[in-house]
């Protein structure tokens, strides 16, 4: 031991060292401050949401300006909440227990009195009864063999459970046998956007075929107008295809939609086989994410001892493959909660976005767990000195590049993104440029896999608009949040836009049909999107580039000189995607029974109609059931998200928070998003969360043995 004179002397010795440390603690610990601010806001942000919720669900004067008492309690009780669920996250990484010890011990004493109890009472009672302890005593023999029965019941299950899901063929066979069901009783979900995209393309293959039709023209009507897309982004010469819904999908669907009106008369057999194709992808992606998450295949039987050296803190704390409870929570999930069953066969972008994102998310958790930090680089190739034989293969093989089929698997998930969700190649382009910096001896691989496919699809789609093959999605979609703050001010304070912003707004907007238009809950309406009789708000028949110049500066205005309501428009437009007690504006359920496939359709509608009815009344009924039905909603899944990566900063964990940044892109997306709680939109959070949860309990419980080892 050390002592204190040494140390002066050793510290006056060295001043430098010494200011190094103290250097080093302070920042440390601002750096510790910092991660926790970011989980304070977090908390905070989540709250609000929650408190606002009873405010905004009056649609006719709910405004923050009648906050009280109650919202007020509800936000302290949901901050707290949030913010012990953060530290029970935390604590468990270090500690590994969620409870406080003194708190965990009581609860555990507690338990063990009350069947203590319970125990005695009976015993007591049935000696009574029989006026002899005999009885007692083999009421007790009984409990002992019921315990060690369950016991290897519960053991029984767990072995079954990693048997039959130990491999990627198992996995895909669960899939296959658990949503097949959903194919042949539903057929098909749909709504209007996939009835666009198929009108889209029958209006081009007129084109092509000879076919004169109405373009531009105050009393013609035509796809574009539907949306609707402003006439200057229109070529000349006659185009009918956009890429308001994603063109490669667009031709797909609208393709298949028109062989089977060839072939059978009607679309009704062409979306059949489009929803039975999607529902083999989504088995596919998910098998194959499962497979990846729950059985780590890059560990082989051979490198479990030494799986340790892989991912950071090291496998080797935890088991190489899930447990059974593990597989057994994410299945049912999977195969019970309505957000992923209905989702199998909803021909609309986001689930496909969703079930490729899955599969794309799961690729990454190999990537992290076969990372390597530069200063173990070296181990990829012998030294001369250093036999092959004395490297660890798990250390070789965590290394060396990405195997072939996970290497075509990241192009065509990252492909498939591109083709189903505009902003994808966000995500991706950030995604590039984090894992280049954190792995960039792998950076070829991003650049295959990420950077040529993004490269290739959205330079091609955006080639094919520049060159007038097709026209581009109308900029006003992406801006939801300014229409409903103009258009609720339009309608609550009309007198409050002053003249100059009302010039700036009229050649865009009709600020009279906006008010009218306005639904705190979508900003569709606003932006006059929709085939039926509809307000023309949106002037996209005459408005200009130099009017949409205008349009910020009008908004600006406007926000300034009625903040209250500004921000009464973007709470309301996007508080439900992360308020677990809101429900959805628009559920997955509506794709199964929306009117164009119980009333539209030629066929699918006598097809179990009454079945639609019920399993979607039933997913209905189950949402609206307090707390039992929030696991349903997307929603749910979004907060825990956030609540976990707020734990995943406080604990430094880089890498995994690399991989999980699209998470917190995703919600950017709902917040800018057209609609409020709209679950379409949180599908990829939902269907992901299962596998954020399972990381976070391994590597807690990799930190918790590193430390324990070194103590």
């Amino acid at each position: 031991m050390t002592s204190p004179a040494i140390s002066k002397s050793a510290a006056a010795s060295h001043p430098s060292s010494a200011s190094n440390q103290r250097s080093s603690s302070r920042f440390a610990r601002i750096g510790s401050i910092a991660r926790w601010t970011l989980a304070v806001l977090a908390c905070l942000w989540l709250s609000l949401c929650t408190a606002v919720g009873p405010l905004y669900w009056d649609f006719e004067t709910g405004t923050i300006a009648h906050w009280n008492w109650a919202n007020t309690a509800i936000f302290i009780g949901s901050f707290i909440i949030y913010i012990g669920i953060i530290l029970g996250c935390v604590r468990f990484a270090e500690l590994g227990r969620a409870l406080p010890a003194k708190l965990s011990a009581r609860l555990h004493e507690a338990v063990q009195q009350f069947f203590a109890h319970a125990e005695t009472v009976e015993s007591q009672h049935m000696a009574d009864d029989d006026g002899t302890r005999k009885r007692a005593a083999r009421f007790h023999i009984s409990r002992q063999q019921i315990a060690t029965g369950t016991a290897r019941a519960l053991l029984f299950c767990n072995r079954w459970l990693i048997r039959g899901t130990n491999r990627f063929w198992k996995l895909l066979l669960v899939f296959f046998v658990g949503w097949l069901w959903i194919p042949t009783t539903l057929l098909a979900a749909f709504g209007a956007d996939v009835r666009s995209q198929i009108r889209e393309f029958s209006w081009a293959w007129n084109q092509w075929t000879g076919l004169k039709q109405p373009y531009i023209g105050f009393f013609s009507f035509v796809p574009m107008d539907i949306y609707p897309t402003a006439h200057y982004m229109w070529p000349s010469n006659p185009t009918y295809l956009t890429d308001q819904h994603n063109i490669v999908l667009t031709l797909i669907y609208g393709a298949t939609a028109s062989f089977s009106r060839y072939v059978t008369g009607s679309n009704d057999a062409g979306i059949v086989v489009l929803a039975a194709l999607q529902m083999l992808f989504a088995v596919f992606c998910c098998a194959a994410a499962a497979h990846r998450f729950l059985n780590r295949p890059w560990l082989s039987a051979t490198d479990t001892a030494d799986a340790g050296s892989t991912a950071g803190a090291g496998a080797s704390a935890t088991p190489p493959q899930a447990g059974g409870l593990a597989r057994f929570l994410i299945l049912l999930f999977f195969m019970v909660c309505p957000l992923a069953v209905f989702s199998t066969i909803s021909l609309t972008k986001s689930p496909l976005f969703a079930f490729s994102f899955v599969w794309w998310f799961s690729i990454w958790y190999e990537l992290t767990q076969t990372w390597r930090p530069a200063a173990a680089w070296h181990l990829r190739k012998p030294r001369k000195n250093r036999s092959a034989d004395s490297v660890p293969s798990s250390v070789v093989q965590s290394v060396v590049k990405l195997p072939r089929h996970s290497f075509i698997a990241f192009i065509v998930s990252t492909s498939v993104m591109l083709i189903s969700a505009k902003y994808a190649w966000y995500i991706i382009a950030l995604q590039i440029v984090l894992a280049i910096i954190a792995d960039r001896r792998r950076w070829a691989t991003y650049v295959a896999a990420l950077l040529i496919p993004t490269v290739l699809i959205h330079g091609g789609i955006a080639y094919a608009i520049s060159s007038n093959m097709i026209i581009g999605g109308d900029p006003i979609e992406s801006r939801g949040v300014q229409l409903q703050m103009i258009a609720r001010v339009a309608q609550r304070n009309p007198d409050g836009i002053s003249q100059e912003a009302l010039e700036n707004l009229s050649p865009v907007f009709n600020k009279d049909q906006m008010a009218d238009a306005y639904s705190q809950q979508d900003a569709d309406p606003v932006k006059s999107s929709g085939i039926q009789s509809k307000k023309v708000s949106y002037k996209w028949r005459t408005v200009t580039p130099d009017d949409m110049a205008n349009f910020n500066k009008a908004w600006l205005d406007i926000v300034k000189d009625n903040p209250v309501i500004a921000f009464d428009a973007l709470m309301a437009k996007c508080f439900g995607y992360f308020n677990v007690t809101d429900q959805p504006y628009v559920s997955m359920g509506y794709y199964v029974t929306s009117d164009y496939v119980q009333k539209s359709s030629v066929w699918i509608k006598s097809y179990n109609h009454d079945w639609r009815e019920h399993i979607a009344g039933f997913a209905k009924s189950w949402g609206w059931i307090p707390v039992l039905g929030w696991p349903t909603h997307g929603n749910f899944y979004v907060v825990l998200t956030l609540l976990i990566g707020a734990a995943e900063v406080i604990r430094r964990r880089w890498l995994t928070l690399m991989t999980h940044m699209p998470l917190l892109l995703l919600m950017g997306v709902m917040i800018t998003a057209p609609a409020n709680n709209f679950e379409r939109h949180m599908l990829p959070v939902a269907f992901a969360f299962g596998f954020v949860v399972l990381t976070y309990w391994r590597e807690s419980r990799a930190e918790l043995a590193a430390v324990q080892s070194q103590d």
